[in-house]
């Protein structure tokens, strides 16, 4: 419908519409070849040009490919492989999971599921593997915020400086950025304390221009 309109539009002589109307005559051919636009190969600048379409197919998808338990410990699984192959044509993502022995290690107390994982070779449930992956395929990572009272993670886009992580806390800390202070979360549960991670140089004050890391424990510095 956006094509015919457009291109009726073009007859008059509004020339300025041309590239979008280049965008839509390759994405309906795509489309009639019955493929998904995820799996066509678009410019930052065409998906602009089509981002009121709301296109379903351009959308990421991840797969989740239920499998039983000697699948899930079989790299080499015939099954895996043929739901990994469609997803590679369309640039997404493969979680296998096991639903029955998640909902058997949900039944475990803490001690024991770690237990059982251990006796199975299960070094990561499905669960965290699936947000692991959707946070990769959204192009998103997570930083923290902590205090004396509670510790809070915030998912900002990859690529987001520290200014912007302050502004997802409060607008006002954005505003008035001056600096943070960084320790990654892995680098201050090596060193057991925020005190002794200070003493061996895993704290790191950073300026407007730092980008955030995935896992970074930022403590803002600003002034209203």
């Amino acid at each position: 419908k956006k094509l015919h309109t457009l291109k009726s539009t073009f007859k008059t002589g509004k020339k300025e519409i041309q590239k979008e109307l280049d965008v839509l005559d390759k994405i309906k051919a795509h489309l009639e070849s019955g493929n998904p636009l995820r799996a066509l190969d678009l410019s930052k600048e065409e998906k602009l040009e089509i981002r009121d379409l709301t296109l379903l197919t351009i959308k990421p998808i991840i797969y989740v490919a239920n499998i039983d338990e000697k699948q899930l410990t079989d790299p080499d699984d015939q099954a895996v492989k043929a739901v990994r192959e469609v997803a590679a044509k369309e640039g997404a993502g493969v979680v296998p999971i096991c639903a029955k022995l998640e909902m058997d290690i949900e039944e475990l107390s803490d001690e024991e599921a770690k237990e059982y994982e251990k006796d199975i070779g299960l070094t990561e449930l499905g669960l965290d593997k699936l947000i692991r992956e959707g946070y990769r395929l959204l192009n998103l990572v997570t930083f923290f915020t902590a205090n004396d009272k509670e510790c809070r993670a915030w998912t900002v886009k990859n690529g987001a400086t520290a200014p912007e992580a302050a502004g997802k806390v409060h607008t006002d800390m954005q505003k008035g950025f001056i600096s943070s202070e960084i320790i990654h979360f892995a680098d201050l549960a090596n060193a057991q304390s925020h005190a002794k991670a200070r003493e061996k140089g895993l704290v790191h004050l950073e300026g407007k221009e730092y980008v955030i890391q995935d896992g970074d424990l930022v403590y803002i510095r600003f002034n209203v």
